[in-house]
């Protein structure tokens, strides 16, 4: 909102009102503001909490500490919807599509995590939302996404194209009939586009176009949306429960999540930019400016939720917060075309949500062949493994932000190694 506001102020000469034009001014605003929201009204929110007995529901599961954590305030998540949301009103172009596509992520996660915690919570139901909702949720929301992707005309990128591979009626179009063309020539074009990077690649682009290109030409445009949608709803889901496994220990998840924003604000500003673009050789994405003011407010957010919610937490995220911050992600990494790089980026989330689903199809299978089931961990997610091989929390916790480290860095290295 600010950003309208200071626009006119600007056109009346009010001194210093330009400066709400530059992204870098606006994002140390979101950072700062996020970080002072998230620190004034977390005491209060957490001081509510308890007032009203939000507590944590712990169950016995053997582990070092954890009854200690009982009565803990949960469905912090708030603290962390309100940090993002509300500098992001402010600073960040409304009438943005990928901006608007980051709130309502926000906020449609966060109210399925608000749902699934307010039902353990006041309900007394340990289970929660059933997990057949909570999933219905996630593929609406990809499916919104994806279809916005796909169809919304301001979702463009800049590519260069060579005009030997443009059909007689594309030329006509983008170059008018002035004339003869030289067909082996390159030509900049924004337009629509499915195409998304590949790590480690030398021309490391990939359509997902060809993954429908033996079907006939008539019926591709129908099968590339549909292919594109499954592959936003997949990756939106994965990363989403992942970030909910993360969540088991203090400051766990939290903290991965800033680092990952802030690995994402720096390739979503890079690929915003058309010099940096042009010089790494990535895709041009006009428009994408603006998720640095999101992700700068993502970061802000969660590094001052970590203030309440380090060893020995004070509060804890709840449902509310950890599916909210996968599914941004998530979507964040899709917009910027960055999706294939998720398993290096999370690979956090990745390996905590692989240690579960191997854990349980392990155990299936043993118990199915043997009469007794046998496990790969000692107890799943991994970071409960480790808990069992009697590793004190915080060091489990900072290793993991290590290791998120140094992911996050591999991850920005590859728009060079290929």
């Amino acid at each position: 909102m600010f950003v309208y506001l200071f626009r006119y102020l600007d056109t009346l000469d009010i001194p210093g009102a330009g400066m709400f034009q530059y992204i870098s001014f606006r994002s140390a605003m979101a950072v700062i503001t996020s970080l002072i929201i998230s620190l004034l009204i977390g005491k209060r929110i957490i001081l509510f909490l308890q007032k009203k007995q939000v507590g944590e529901v712990v169950r016995d599961l053997g582990l070092e500490g954890q009854y200690q954590k009982k009565g803990t305030p949960s469905m912090g998540g708030i603290i962390i919807l309100a940090s993002i949301l509300i500098p992001t009103l402010l600073f960040a172009k409304l009438d943005n599509v990928y901006v608007l596509l980051m709130i309502l992520t926000t906020v449609w996660l966060g109210l399925i995590g608000f749902l699934d915690d307010y039902i353990k919570i006041f309900k007394k139901n340990k289970e929660g939302l059933a997990g057949r909702f909570k999933i219905i949720g996630q593929v609406s929301l990809g499916l919104i996404v994806g279809l916005t992707l796909f169809f919304s005309n301001d979702v463009i990128i800049q590519e260069k194209v060579k005009v030997n591979t443009l059909s007689t009626r594309e030329r006509v179009e983008l170059l008018g009939n002035s004339g003869p063309v030289n067909t082996q020539g390159e030509i900049e074009l924004e337009r629509k586009s499915t195409k998304t990077t590949i790590p480690f690649v030398k021309n490391n682009e990939f359509d997902y176009a060809w993954l429908v290109a033996f079907i006939p030409e008539n019926l591709r445009q129908a099968f590339k949306w549909l292919v594109f949608v499954l592959v936003v709803i997949f990756i939106l889901t994965a990363v989403s429960n992942g970030a909910n496994l993360t969540d088991g220990l203090d400051g766990l998840a939290t903290g991965t999540s800033a680092i990952t924003g802030t690995a994402l604000g720096i390739l979503a500003y890079l690929s915003s930019n058309v010099i940096y673009a042009s010089y790494l050789n990535i895709m041009y994405i006009p428009g994408s400016e603006e998720l640095v003011i999101f992700a700068s407010a993502f970061i802000g957010a969660t590094i001052g939720f970590l203030w309440y919610n380090s060893f020995p937490a004070q509060v804890f995220m709840g449902d509310t917060g950890s599916l909210a911050l996968g599914g941004i992600i998530a979507v964040f990494a899709i917009i910027i075309r960055k999706e294939l790089l998720i398993p290096i980026l999370c690979g956090i989330f990745l390996v905590e949500n692989l240690s579960v689903v191997m854990q349980v199809a392990w155990f299936k299978r043993t118990k199915k062949k043997y009469g007794e089931g046998r496990r790969i961990f000692l107890m799943a997610p991994l970071h409960h493994h480790y808990q069992k091989k009697g590793y004190p929390e915080p060091k489990i916790v900072t290793r993991f932000w290590i290791v998120a480290i140094i992911l996050a860095v591999i991850t920005i290295v590859t728009l060079k190694i290929r």
